[in-house]
């Protein structure tokens, strides 16, 4: 039976559409862990392309078809292709699309060796029209505790739990572990979904020997990735959400070019 394809019909009010497509898609997919080899998570996935101004309408199981076949391994090495399957498969110029995921790490606790895992978000943000376009994102908790707060007390010091979120364009593979470890390295300490009582102690004493602003923080990030030759662009936001302040400390910093 042939049926009536209405996406196909003209439009005459002659304006394109940026993006259009499908949003909020969760997902099974396959991604590279360097310890593991492949570790399997669920994202959520937006995918959209640009829509002529001649076209009524996109197709939007053709963006499912194209998922589907590129889902059991999802990584910065082959989002080119599916952005560049899009475009042949909508009949498009422009493709973009965008990945979210949680992403799991085992972490050994500094005393006890205690082991659990540690999940971080992650994200991939891909384009596609004259030239390709992808950015790697991270959101990464740490602790900090506040320098000032231990310069003027007799005894302890306040500290915070702050979310960092990194983006970077590069030249070539990396691994999303080691920007996990550059972040959680620039802040007072790490933080463990695990500890035992000889953990706690140290990784409060630690905190305490590293105090650290929210500036330090992006300041020390955005020194670190300077150094890498692969990294091209970056942006560095973090946001320590004060124990004792009705309020969150915020600084960003964002690489030019």
């Amino acid at each position: 039976m042939k049926l009536k394809d209405i996406q196909n019909q003209k439009d005459n009010r002659k304006i394109e559409i940026n993006k259009a497509g499908v949003k909020s898609i969760r997902y099974p997919i396959v991604v590279l862990d360097r310890k593991n080899r492949e570790q399997h998570t669920v994202a959520t996935i937006n995918m959209y392309v640009g829509l002529p101004h001649h076209f009524k309408g996109t197709h939007m199981s053709r963006f499912i078809e194209v998922l589907n076949k590129h889902r059991k391994g999802i990584s910065t090495r082959n989002i080119s292709e599916i952005l560049v399957k899009m475009k042949e498969k909508l009949n498009s110029e422009s493709a973009h699309i965008e990945i979210e995921f949680p992403f799991f790490i085992e972490k050994e606790t500094p005393v006890s060796k205690s082991k659990s895992l540690m999940e971080y978000r992650c994200h991939m943000w891909g384009s596609h029209d004259e030239k390709s376009d992808l950015v790697v994102g991270v959101e990464v908790p740490v602790t900090t505790l506040c320098p000032c707060s231990r310069e003027i007390s007799n005894y302890g010091a306040h500290n915070q739990r702050s979310i960092v979120k990194v983006k970077v364009r590069f030249k070539k593979f990396f691994w999303i572990e080691d920007l996990i470890k550059l972040v959680e390295k620039s802040a007072s300490s790490e933080i463990y979904p695990l500890l035992k009582r000889p953990d706690e102690k140290f990784v409060t004493e630690m905190a305490y020997d590293n105090p650290v602003f929210v500036e330090d923080v992006v300041r020390n990030i955005a020194q670190q990735l300077d150094k890498d030759s692969n990294i091209t662009w970056y942006t560095v936001e973090s946001e320590n959400q004060e124990s004792i302040h009705n309020h969150s400390a915020y600084a960003y910093i964002k690489k030019k070019g």
